[in-house]
């Protein structure tokens, strides 16, 4: 896999992977392996690098499915690629389609992945503080339950994210997202009003009846091997993607 501190996984047939920064072409300041398409970096490196990583999971980088993620609840069901269609603005993607590969792109936001090996039906997710709010995770799996899918057969995986100690917010933005998820409730290492949006994706999918679920321990804004917009704003995207057998 591209990058040392990349992460990936199978569980019955259902892959799993979160990208690092390293191993692409991308130059500074979206060095090296940025795969977002919207964040001013040469089009034909995020090109190159989106076949890089393809190419190291084993997939067709034609056969990877995006979205036009815009912080809000919306899911998409896909069976094929976009082709010369435009890509909808959605935060959450579904697919029934066995070998097609999902992907979501973030920076600090909480990439959320799901899968049903049994019933063959994944998902992608953009849940950042927002769309965390808006219910974006729990929006995708009634997308994944209405195909066929079961909460209690999903598998979970959330990646590299900026953790609750870290993302400080102003104290009446984190009243507004506890009163909606109160597991986000956090506070900074330095005593200071946050938000865990991790937490809250967690929560949600316990209540779904979600248990098989599990959380990348790589804080993005303390890691220096991953994207981070609240760090460095411009900057690059990460990606993670998930495909069944």
């Amino acid at each position: 896999m591209i990058g040392q501190r990349s992460e990936t996984g199978t569980v019955s047939g259902a892959h799993f992977a979160f990208t690092d920064r390293w191993g692409g072409v991308s130059a500074v300041p979206y060095e090296e392996l940025n795969l977002g398409g919207a964040v001013g970096d040469d089009p034909a490196a995020v090109r190159t690098n989106r076949e890089l990583a393809a190419g190291s999971l084993g997939l067709d980088p034609a056969r990877v499915v995006w979205m036009n993620q815009v912080h809000g609840p919306d899911v998409a069901v896909v069976d094929a690629p976009w082709g010369s269609s435009e890509i909808p603005s959605v935060d959450a993607i579904v697919t029934a389609r066995r070998g097609l590969a999902l992907a979501v792109l973030t920076a600090d936001c909480t990439p959320v992945l799901l899968a049903d090996p049994v019933a063959g039906i994944a998902a992608a997710a953009h849940a950042g503080r927002p769309g965390m709010v808006a219910g974006v995770v729990p929006a995708a799996v009634r997308a994944m339950v209405e195909l066929g899918a079961e909460p209690a057969r999903i598998v979970a995986r959330t990646g590299p994210a900026v953790c609750g100690r870290c993302y400080e917010v102003p104290d009446g933005m984190r009243a507004e997202v506890a009163a909606v998820e109160p597991a986000a409730y956090a506070e900074t290492s330095w005593g200071t009003p946050a938000v865990d949006v991790t937490a809250g994706v967690h929560a949600q999918l316990e209540r779904l009846g979600v248990r098989d679920r599990q959380q990348s321990p790589a804080c993005t804004l303390e890691s220096k091997d991953h994207f981070s917009y609240r760090r460095d704003r411009i900057t690059g995207r990460l990606a993670g993607y998930v495909w069944l057998d």
